[in-house]
């Protein structure tokens, strides 16, 4: 059953989208890099947090998941502030404007921003009260209100106020002495207006308490002063509620809560002496760093908004006014509040290929033949399993492996410890400036220092993003090399949500390889030769780039089916054009970014672009060449993105089984068949849901996949 027939293009509501672009007409002689051939990178993005967004509104999700996603649409929103929103203004700021394949300004882009930020926010609050609170509430889940307190609710709430929120609260009134704080990004804020004198004679008006974050957002209501169901209770409202403790004496005339959010890029030098220590320092900064949003509740007087706006550094356009919490990323706590299994995903239990079952030993399986596990439908414990086993072998010399994010207690870093200390030569490449896990992995190094792993971090100016394990075994006397790749992070937590590639293998030239991109990471020399790997910033964008030309020149005859989280980069867009002009067939599943146009006549007819969102976070890279019949297929850490191909070290991997090559394919052609979870990005650059076609069964990939592969 083709795509194409199974399914018809729906809009679920097309209202919040950036405004069309006019589709350029194409032909011969057209000039692949024009601006109008583009998508702009930020607006793209933002498109993506919508399709997360729109998850919520998905009655084929079950409800606290529902909740789940328009929360994650919060924190997609936060990260998208603190990183891009912060570039543009910092380009802006600095007069350093650097204009994108789009041609859009800086200037241009943060307008573009904002209009569209603000609709697709409200609509998020409009979701919020009007569709998933009510729902919940029909499941007897109440989000209990301050004008719905009982007379006992409201004596618990005084006593929780008294007891856990007053000791630790710091209120700070507003005067020469006491100049606005310093307020940590995103954290919880309440400006309040008071009237009268204090102890010592001050009328200052206004004052700011900081809701600590060792607090929790939401509270649940002890069952004995409820009528059933669960009962939660915002912080906020219990603040509000008291705010007049926190002001013995005075009035207060209103308490709003506002949130600010920062710019929180971390900036390092290329030329560092101890990149660990100036690391540690940015990292205080980046709690502090300027401000560029400012969420306040809608209920607050415009004089203390404009008071909020000078105080920051902001205009209106970075103005939020939202009617609800001002932080909605804390309501991911109700899945651990709220005991309603009937309501969430069910659970599964991830399998374990045959080929490793019938084995004890991990490095038994491999030799027999190479292994690819697809996560999280396949258990990621064998992934453990062999360097558990790696540690304890006798006959195991060396271990090596790049960290990008794992987690500081994990069991991947407990059996890298247990090798060391049992003798082995065990080296870790950790990658420090992973955004956002930047503490953890500094604690990370530590750890595995302290228990005699060698650690080094990279190389300056490139981040490690390789996903590597390679591991050294005397076997009937000569030394034989096992190896691991990946598509993702070596996190056990993700690869519970994230889709994504595991190959193992002992082949000797991949093996090889993999030890050659070590010693260029931990040593120096010039680029060795590399056999079978591409790796960036190397040789994986100009292979990249001969591989689709070649297909090109199959002509109708060639394929292309590449799966990424983002596609930016020109040139390689624009080798698609070519291949697209030449005749080739291409299919790009792509989840996030898109700066490529698909579907324009003479341009790219033969583009079809899809974003695939669903239960876990697609993560996969593929990159699939027809090559007349002869098919190959490379797994990679890399993106399509100009710092994946061109400033970071990455790697992608050939699978040259050819049952694992038929497997692959199968995975991709189950998400060319999706008719309804994938999103197809249309000329104009907005996004339409595939819907069944009448009389036709949902196809939803990923359900596809857990069902095939959890079964084996």
């Amino acid at each position: 059953m083709s795509t194409e027939s199974a399914t018809e293009l729906h809009v679920l509501d097309d209202q919040s989208v950036p405004a069309p672009v006019e589709v350029p007409a194409a032909g011969e002689g057209v000039d692949l890099g024009a601006s109008e051939n583009f998508f702009n990178r930020e607006l793209s993005q933002l498109q993506f947090n919508y399709r997360v967004l729109k998850q919520a509104l998905d009655t084929t999700h079950p409800l606290i998941n529902r909740l789940i996603y328009c929360c994650i649409f919060s924190s997609n929103m936060d990260e998208f502030f603190e990183i891009r929103v912060a570039g543009l203004r910092q380009q802006v700021k600095y007069g350093r404007e650097t204009i994108g394949s789009d041609g859009m300004m800086p200037e241009q882009v943060l307008a573009e921003i904002s209009r569209v930020a603000h609709e697709y926010i409200r609509e998020q609050y409009d979701i919020l009260n009007n569709v998933l609170i009510p729902e919940m509430e029909r499941e007897n889940i109440h989000f209990v209100r301050r004008r719905e307190w009982t007379p006992a609710q409201a004596d618990w709430v005084r006593r929780y106020f008294d007891e856990e929120i007053l000791p630790v609260v710091s209120p700070i009134g507003l005067d020469p002495s006491h100049p606005f704080p310093r307020l940590v990004n995103k954290s919880l804020n309440f400006i309040v207006e008071l009237d009268g004198k204090d102890a010592f004679g001050r009328e200052t008006g206004m004052a700011i308490v900081p809701a600590p974050r060792s607090l929790p957002r939401l509270v649940r209501l002890p069952d004995d002063v409820c009528d059933g169901g669960t009962n939660l209770v915002f912080l906020s409202s219990m603040i509000h509620a008291h705010a007049d403790e926190l002001f013995p004496g005075m009035e207060v005339k209103g308490c709003y809560q506002f949130r600010l959010t920062r710019n929180a890029d971390l900036e390092l030098e290329d030329d560092l002496e101890d990149l660990a220590s100036a690391l540690r320092g940015e990292l205080l900064s980046r709690r502090f760093g300027d401000g560029v949003r400012l969420e306040v509740a809608d209920n607050c007087p415009q004089e203390l908004v404009q008071f909020l706006l000078t105080e920051f550094g902001l205009t209106d356009r970075d103005l939020y006014q939202v009617h609800g919490p001002v932080n909605l990323t804390r309501l991911l706590a109700v899945g651990g509040l709220v005991d309603r299994p009937d309501l969430t995903y069910s659970g599964f239990s991830p399998s374990i290929p045959r080929q490793i079952r019938s084995k004890d030993s991990m490095f038994d399986s491999i030799r027999k033949r190479p292994i690819l596990l697809l996560h999280p439908f396949e258990n990621f414990s064998p992934v453990v399993d062999l360097l558990r086993q790696a540690a304890k072998d006798p006959q195991v010399l060396a271990i090596r492996q790049t960290l990008y994010r794992t987690g500081a207690n994990s069991e991947i870093v407990e059996a890298l410890a247990d090798a060391a200390r049992r003798g082995k030569e065990v080296t870790a490449v950790i990658e420090l400036r992973a955004r956002f896990s930047e503490a953890e992995n500094l604690e990370l190094a530590s750890r595995l220092q302290e228990a005699g792993v060698i650690v080094v971090y990279g190389v300056v100016g490139y981040k490690t993003h390789a996903k590597m394990i390679l591991i050294v075994r005397r076997e009937e006397g000569r030394l034989r090399r096992y190896v691991h790749l990946g598509t993702g992070n070596y996190h056990a937590g993700n690869a519970r949500l994230y889709t994504d590639y595991s190959f193992m293998t002992c082949d000797e030239s991949i093996g090889d390889d993999v030890n050659k991109l070590f010693q260029q990471l931990t040593g120096m020399g010039k680029a060795l030769k590399i056999k079978k790997l591409f790796h960036a910033p190397f040789t994986l964008h100009t292979r990249l780039l001969s591989l689709i030309d070649r297909e090109a020149g199959l002509g109708p005859k060639g394929r292309i089916i590449f799966k990424f989280n983002a596609l930016t980069e020109p040139q390689l867009i624009k080798a698609l054009y070519r291949a697209s002009q030449a005749g080739v067939r291409i299919d790009l599943i792509i989840r996030g970014i898109c700066c490529l146009r698909p579907e324009v006549p003479g341009l790219s007819d033969n583009i079809r672009v899809r974003s695939i969102i669903g239960r876990f976070l697609e993560h996969t890279r593929v990159y699939y060449f027809g090559h007349n019949g002869r098919p190959e297929v490379y797994c990679s850490s890399a993106d399509g993105m100009e710092r994946n191909l061109l400033s970071r070290i990455e790697t992608a991997f050939p699978l040259e089984d050819s049952h694992l090559v038929a497997r692959v394919r199968e995975d991709l052609d189950t998400y060319l068949a999706d008719n309804c979870q994938a999103w197809v990005l249309q000329p104009d650059g907005s996004y339409l849901q595939n819907q069944p076609a009448d009389g036709d069964d949902r196809l939803a990939s990923q359900l596809v996949l857990l069902e095939r592969l959890t079964a084996q």
